[in-house]
């Protein structure tokens, strides 16, 4: 009576329906409905719309409460609050902050002319100025052994038996923002976001809002952090103000909190960072467009996924396919997964490039037709037997890696020897690790030829799992587009699209050699003929 849903059909309509649910979202985020009568006692004004005259005062404490002394690192006298500006200024640094302690920033936006705790209409907005993170290891030359610091960075005082305790590092860039827009909120429709950063006071029978400051966490990135030890007395401070839409400050806010709340889960400072750089790194309008793009990337991603595992799952016979593309494969993706661990990169990244090497582990035994059998507790490795057509397709691979060793092991073991001489790496598995990467990276589509030479041999395409690699193909296209957008090196913009022109190569093969719908396939079904059906009645 009803046709059945096909799992594909129904992950499509989750993903449609997950992508309207969060423009939804994003759209109350963004968008704040205003109080529709300024007369009316539900509105809640600016006290910016009086033009008063304010002072920003900064001041350094060694308690988050404020509580102690403190000391006046800045002050921004005449201060307007639509104009920008930028202040380098020279913090000390107190002897508990040197001895791995932190140090916190109190922001002031009070009346100028008095003292920020003498004004009952001052904001105060309190920051944390260090952060704890692991210190990074000296680079050492594998040539020479001696150890190298990069220069106008501090040397890190812990010896090697502490490399693994976290120790404060300053963060350089304090990033203020106020929202200038005399913007009207109502009462009774008041965002909960933008409410734990209102003041309020009664003026008449009008309740006024002081300005809404906010401190930029997301602007604290890693390459800004500077290690600090004992040796050290003053840290340069980077102080930038600006403007800020009450839209963007509302989005914002729940970055930053979803941000903070990731952290509290174990995600480490490098981990944060790589999160930041996705919201900082590009303006609003790209970011929802790139939201939109990731989205569809992670449908193909999986939709690819499912029809190449099913692709595997039913393979009986490797005729027409390259099981050294396929060991390849294997072997890059263990590769990238180490170097990522290597790296310390994040668990988002790093757990599906170890599922992934899985996958490939399980497509290697599947291409070369090993067997495990236990006895007595141990494993056995049994190899399968190749056909007459099988044998013949492995010549041809066999043939096509031949000529294209003569280009490929030239290159990576030049590549090698240069990272070697070099580049400056912490250990030799390091400097291993990158060097195979690296090979990887650069030289890796180029083990997408031989299946090429083996279809043109064949002069067939019908082995190929055709569903899966158009996803993959559209993704790549996806990518390598972005990739030309965004501000790059023209060498590397070029060499995004290597992909895709090999990839039209295997269009071009499709159309050179299509598939006979006529010819009977392994299972004793060809293309013309409807799978029979049998009806029983109740």
């Amino acid at each position: 009576m009803f046709q059945k849903t096909s799992f594909t059909t129904l992950i499509v309509g989750v993903f449609i329906v997950y992508v309207l649910h969060t423009c939804w979202v994003m759209y109350g985020i963004v968008y704040t409905k205003p109080c529709d009568d300024p007369r009316s006692d539900k509105c809640i004004t600016p006290y910016l719309a009086s033009n008063p005259r304010l002072q920003l005062s900064i001041y350094t404490t060694l308690r988050s409460n404020g509580e102690g002394s403190h000391s006046l690192i800045h002050r921004e006298e005449e201060f307007d609050v639509n104009a920008k500006f930028e202040r380098l200024v020279n913090v000390s640094l107190p002897k508990k902050t040197r001895k791995n302690g932190t140090l916190y920033a109190m922001v002031f936006v009070h009346q100028a002319g008095l003292s920020p705790w003498q004004d009952p209409r001052q904001v105060l907005m309190v920051t944390q100025l260090t952060t704890y993170m692991l210190p990074k290891p000296p680079e050492v030359s594998l040539i020479t052994g001696e150890e190298e610091h990069k220069p106008q960075e501090p040397q890190s005082m812990a010896k090697d038996d502490k490399l693994d305790r976290p120790v404060s590092h300053w963060r350089s860039r304090l990033t203020l923002n106020i929202v200038a827009e005399n913007f009207l909120f109502d009462r009774e429709a008041l965002p909960s976001d933008v409410h734990r950063f209102m003041k309020v006071f009664q003026s008449g029978k009008k309740m006024v809002y002081l300005p809404l400051l906010f401190i930029d966490q997301l602007s604290n990135r890693v390459k800004d952090l500077m290690e600090i030890n004992s040796s050290m007395t003053e840290m340069p401070l980077t102080i930038s103000y600006d403007t800020i839409a009450l839209g963007k400050l509302r989005f914002w806010i729940h970055m930053q909190d979803a941000v903070y709340s990731l952290q509290q889960f174990g995600f480490t400072e490098k981990d944060a960072d790589e999160i930041k750089g996705i919201f900082v790194d590009t303006n609003l309008y790209f970011l929802a467009l790139t939201f939109f793009v990731a989205a569809f990337h992670l449908l193909f991603d999986f939709l690819a996924f499912k029809n190449d595992i099913s692709f595997w799952k039913q393979k009986k016979s490797m005729v027409g396919m390259s099981s050294k593309a396929v060991l390849w494969r294997c072997f890059s993706t263990i590769v990238i997964f180490l170097y990522l661990l290597d790296e310390q990169t994040s668990l988002l990244v790093l757990i599906p490039a170890g599922i992934g090497s899985l996958i490939e582990v399980w497509k290697v035994k599947k291409a070369f037709k090993i067997y495990v059998v236990w006895k007595g507790g141990k494993p056995t490795f049994l190899f399968g037997k190749s056909d007459e057509s099988e044998r013949r397709t492995e010549e041809y691979d066999s043939l096509a890696m031949k000529y294209l060793s003569y280009l490929l092991y030239p290159l990576c073991v030049g590549g090698a020897v240069y990272a070697l001489v070099f580049v400056k790496y912490k250990s030799w598995y390091s400097w291993l690790i990158n060097s195979l990467v690296n090979g990887v990276y650069a030289f890796g589509f180029l083990f997408m030829l031989p299946q090429l030479f083996v279809n043109y041999k064949l002069k067939s395409v019908a082995h190929l799992p055709w569903k899966a690699f158009m996803y993959k193909a559209f993704n790549t296209f996806i990518d390598d587009v972005f990739a030309f957008i965004i501000t790059m090196p023209t060498s590397h913009r070029l060499a995004c699209f290597r992909d895709d022109a090999v990839f039209l190569i295997y269009l071009y093969q499709r159309w050179l050699y299509p598939v006979d719908k006529t010819r009977v396939n392994e299972y004793g079904v060809s293309y013309d003929e409807e799978p029979k059906k049998k009806f029983h009645k109740d």
